[in-house]
């Protein structure tokens, strides 16, 4: 496959992605929710599994999210380079780690499934710094496939719930994890 071809059907790819990290629920920059939008709870239209979190988490969450597809980008950039020491690093920023695995653990408490599908999301970024470091192109197109499945799969499955912070803390979920702090 052309190098041209390739990097344009990751683009598509990161597209598709980013279109799919849109949160839908989130009325038009220019449009006040009526009391018709205002009543149709995400909730109600959208048969995801929820994942309760507070505001600050759920911050916390989508600005980790939008890193991991800066980072995909950057993959993709440096594979059109051929520049395997970039892909090896920026993979690297979302390969699965002890804190990671914290993260994971932490932010999906309240549904299950969740974390797990997060490590499984942060190990596959693993093979894409392998194959990086083994200069292997097909690999580290592969290893991004994957990558980008278990992205999809895991929009495809869950969503954010903001709940109280009452609830949250009933539930083990709260902001004063040390990751939140400061962030």
């Amino acid at each position: 496959m052309k190098t041209a071809q390739l990097t344009s059907y990751l683009a598509l790819g990161l597209i598709i992605a980013l279109a799919a990290c849109r949160d839908s629920s989130a009325a038009p920059a220019n449009h006040a929710p009526t009391k018709a939008s205002a009543a149709a709870a995400p909730s109600s239209t959208d048969s995801r599994t929820p994942v309760p979190l507070t505001a600050m988490m759920a911050t916390h969450q989508k600005r980790d999210m939008r890193d991991h597809l800066r980072v995909v980008q950057e993959i993709t950039a440096a594979l059109a380079r051929d520049d395997f020491d970039a892909i090896a690093a920026s993979a690297t920023r979302i390969s699965w780690s002890e804190q990671q695995a914290a993260k994971c653990k932490h932010m999906g408490a309240g549904a299950p499934g969740f974390a797990a599908m997060g490590e499984h999301f942060h190990k596959t970024a693993d093979q894409i710094s392998d194959a990086a470091r083994r200069h292997d192109r097909p690999g580290v197109v592969h290893a991004l496939d994957v990558t980008l499945q278990t992205c999809v799969g895991c929009h495809e499955t869950f969503r954010q719930d903001i709940v109280a912070d009452a609830k949250a803390g009933a539930a083990g979920m709260d902001d004063s994890c040390p990751m939140m702090q400061g962030q």
